[in-house]
């Protein structure tokens, strides 16, 4: 190994990373190394790679002197906002064959699609739609954590399925900026910007057959900035209401917790010589149902998995309350979900099937699999029916798939 001017900073709980070939350049690290793996990824300015180290896999980033301690700050400090990031780990400096780099390590985000798989997989073309309300969501939270992304693009970011929908994860911050607020021309900016990207990438594609020549390719960025512009509206909005109205305080509350945000605080204001109250209510993040049930379950996972998992602990909870004629605490229908429903079910929906679903999304699917045969049965078929179907449902669509496949040695 050469000895060469190097620094190397990594957060606590992982990995030292010394093992690795800091003092060539990333494009040469095939050569000096065999933990480099091969895994779908976005289109990049910079060189990276993919290492498995102690058994996790990490994406490593080749950037200017500098802009990787930036980058890992800005992504910390998202983090910690409860953001949809990638999970910064630690960044390096080192003078790789004379020339300054710097370099940031990320934790590989499992289970994530990049953008081109949802449009040239015919089996996602479904989520598509799902994409543009991800993007807007996405948007809203980083404006509202007073970020600048300052370049929004399919390519700079991640998707992961939740419960049928999908959640945005930002992946390149290199360009970011955080402020105490955002101004409205800064947030149009970040639009205007990312409307110019997307009409590019789906251009791009396109071009290269994976879209219909008809696609909105256009109109696919204004789509979500129209999608965005409803969301934060209603997040930001204020209301008048008289004081004898006061339960519309919680009803705002509720309101904003169903969309997933947690409220930080009210702010009341008398207006009309306190005739009428002014209400704003300040979010800090949208985990909230994430947070909840991580709270009660430890389970992490995603914001709409998290919404549907903790609905079904609230029937269980009036369930279990009906059954013993008094009020169940919240922490004991969590229990009791987690270790006669969740864990079971989930056990067995993995020995069934090998997929690269989380068990999160493939116990929400599930659910949706036993509400509707619930429906048809005009009764709750329960947990283990809907399992043993939804199982079977799988196994013949796998051997429709295999049956439908293309011959070996054509081009999918």
């Amino acid at each position: 190994m050469q000895t060469v001017p190097f620094s190397l900073s990594v957060r606590s709980g992982y990995p030292d990373f010394l093992g690795l070939p800091w003092w060539v350049p990333l494009e040469s690290w095939g050569d000096h190394c065999n933990c480099l793996v091969e895994l779908p990824a976005g289109v990049s300015r910079h060189p990276v790679v993919f290492v498995d180290v102690e058994g996790r896999i990490f994406a490593i980033k080749e950037l200017p002197p500098g802009v990787a301690e930036k980058e890992h700050q800005h992504l910390l400090q998202m983090s910690e906002a409860q953001i949809p990031v990638v999970r910064p780990v630690g960044h390096a400096r080192t003078q790789a064959e004379g020339e300054g780099t710097s370099l940031l390590v990320t934790q590989y985000l499992e289970h994530s699609l990049p953008y081109r798989l949802l449009f040239i997989r015919s089996s996602l073309e479904r989520y598509r739609e799902h994409l543009l309300d991800a993007m807007a969501g996405l948007l809203v939270q980083l404006h509202l954590g007073g970020v600048f992304w300052g370049d929004c693009s399919l390519s700079n970011t991640l998707f992961r399925r939740d419960a049928g929908a999908l959640t945005a994860y930002l992946v390149d911050a290199e360009t970011a900026e955080i402020r105490p607020t955002l101004s409205e021309r800064m947030r149009s900016h970040d639009l205007e910007i990312m409307e110019e990207n997307l009409t590019g990438e789906l251009a791009d594609l396109v071009a290269a057959g994976a879209l219909p020549d008809d696609f909105p390719v256009f109109e696919t960025g204004s789509s979500i900035t129209g999608r965005y512009q409803r969301l934060i509206d209603e997040v930001t909005r204020e209301e008048v209401f008289s004081p004898s109205e006061r339960y519309l305080i919680r009803e705002r509350i509720a309101k904003l917790n169903r969309l997933g945000f947690s409220v930080g605080s009210i702010e009341l204001l008398g207006v009309e010589n306190g005739e009428q109250l002014k209400l704003k209510a300040i979010v800090t993040d949208r985990a909230f149902h994430r947070s909840q049930l991580h709270g009660l379950t430890g389970l992490e996972v995603e914001a709409e998995q998290a919404r549907q998992m903790m609905n079904e602990i609230h029937e269980l909870r009036a369930d279990l309350s009906r059954k013993n004629n008094r009020s169940i605490p919240l922490s004991v229908a969590s229990h009791h979900w987690l270790k006669h429903l969740y864990l079971p079910a989930s056990e067995r929906l993995s020995q069934g099937l090998t997929s690269e679903l989380t068990p999160a999304e493939r116990y929400c699917q599930m659910l949706e699999h036993k509400w509707y045969l619930s429906e048809q049965a005009r009764q709750d078929v329960g947990h283990q029916a809907a399992v043993d179907s939804y199982l079977g449902e799988c196994a013949k669509e796998s051997s429709q798939e295999e049956r439908g496949a293309a011959p070996s040695g054509s081009q999918a």
